[in-house]
């Protein structure tokens, strides 16, 4: 992989907390039966991963920000670069046994994301990128999906564990949108939602009440595998208000009609 050593030390820091992560899944299916179960295990592993990941990126950029979904935000003495980390996307499939969850890192620079790494440490797919050099899954070169119907499309979608506020409007756009294309997917993961739209494997994506952790990296990869990304509300900052919709080309303005802001 060729890519800055910013690039290289998100990676590095991704495969590591993977490893530790791994090996914690591997626990799970014996937790199941036990009587304390494992949620404060789960708990543990996904504490255990930010801690690896924040020692390695804050241990050779001391000065950068950092937003992590356990240990919060803190400013940096660089006010320009910022860390944007989500150790454990997809906590409840982790929990569950289910093999689809990720280690998801991004490098803000100055408000935008510059790099972005999701590690998919279960199936060992590095999905990466940096602005203006493409996105890759390990050592191939992503592009968005060529579907250009509706009725052709697969797309994905998620409810935030314990969204309230937007499960109407979630329920709402399934029925418009379901009867129109091949089928939606709910898989528990944000990155990996993104990134496989990045890969071609969705072809588009929408979601509401999610964190900038939950997407910041997947945003960059859609966008570098040439995909087209949009607030749900226009004018509205994603990262800040967390609801975005994505697609294609061909696919993006009639995925856009569909999601309506309610």
């Amino acid at each position: 992989m060729q890519g800055s050593a910013n690039l290289n030390l998100m990676i590095k820091a991704a495969r590591r907390a993977g490893k530790s992560l791994v090996k914690d899944f591997r626990e799970v299916e014996n937790l199941q039966v036990s009587t304390k179960g494992p949620g404060d295990f789960v708990s543990k592993a996904d504490r255990e991963a930010e801690r690896i990941i924040k020692e390695d990126l804050m241990g050779a950029r001391p000065t950068y920000g950092w937003l992590g979904e356990e240990t919060g935000g803190t400013d940096g003495q660089d006010p320009t670069r910022r860390w944007i980390v989500d150790p454990l996307d997809g906590t409840t499939n982790f929990l569950h046994g289910m093999p689809h969850w990720a280690i998801s890192i991004a490098l803000e620079h100055k408000g935008e994301i510059v790099s972005a790494v999701v590690f998919d440490a279960a199936k060992d797919e590095m999905f990466w990128a940096e602005k203006g050099s493409g996105a890759w899954m390990n050592d191939r070169r992503l592009r968005v999906s060529g579907r250009r119907h509706l009725h052709e499309a697969v797309f994905a979608t998620g409810v935030p564990f314990g969204a309230k506020k937007t499960l109407p409007a979630m329920l709402g756009d399934l029925a418009r949108l379901m009867p129109a294309c091949a089928g939606v997917r709910r898989w528990g993961a944000a990155s990996l939602d993104l990134a496989y739209v990045a890969a071609g494997r969705f072809d588009g994506y929408w979601e509401r009440e999610l964190q900038a952790w939950d997407i910041a990296a997947g945003l960059l990869l859609v966008k570098e595998a040439g995909g087209m990304v949009a607030p749900i509300r226009e004018g509205y900052d994603i990262l800040e208000k967390g609801a975005l919709l994505c697609a294609n080309d061909p696919l993006f303005e009639p995925l856009k009609k569909i999601i309506r802001d309610e």
